[in-house]
């Protein structure tokens, strides 16, 4: 069962830039920040408030590391923006199974490890009105 938005990812050509431009104006901080080197991304997580399962919902900052990475082809197709909502889960292989079960593509037959150690899957945009999802459980989770 879906349980809250866990994030939204944003991708971006200059993370410093970016952070700095959310640190700024709104006051979020970076709680935190890795590379990424499966996903060609660098990222920054700001955290913007826990929520009553748990976990908290954050926004993404996402520079790729490299242009052929699928953050750096979206960035070079759209340019800067919203890339992606992401869903908090418990059970991110049970949800994802059943999504696929409905007919939605679910793009990794496996779930993979993103952001803070959680497991991540996404589900295509075509069958989701064009919005890139993903499915995510935190690494406090499993």
């Amino acid at each position: 069962m879906l349980t809250r938005i866990d994030h939204i990812g944003i991708a971006c050509f200059d993370l410093d830039k970016t952070v700095e431009f959310y640190r700024s104006t709104y006051g979020f901080e970076v709680f935190h920040s890795e590379i990424n080197e499966e996903q060609g991304v660098r990222e920054a997580m700001l955290k913007i408030n826990d929520t009553s399962d748990g976990g908290a919902s954050y926004l993404q900052l996402l520079e790729p590391t490299r242009e052929d990475s699928a953050v750096g082809k979206w960035l070079a197709k759209n340019g800067e923006g919203v890339h992606h909502i992401a869903f908090g889960t418990a059970d991110v292989d049970a949800d994802a199974a059943d999504i696929r079960g409905k007919g939605v593509r679910v793009l990794y037959d496996e779930p993979r490890t993103g952001s803070m150690g959680s497991r991540i899957t996404f589900l295509h945009p075509k069958d989701c009105h064009g919005v890139l999802t993903e499915l995510v459980t935190s690494a406090a989770e499993h």
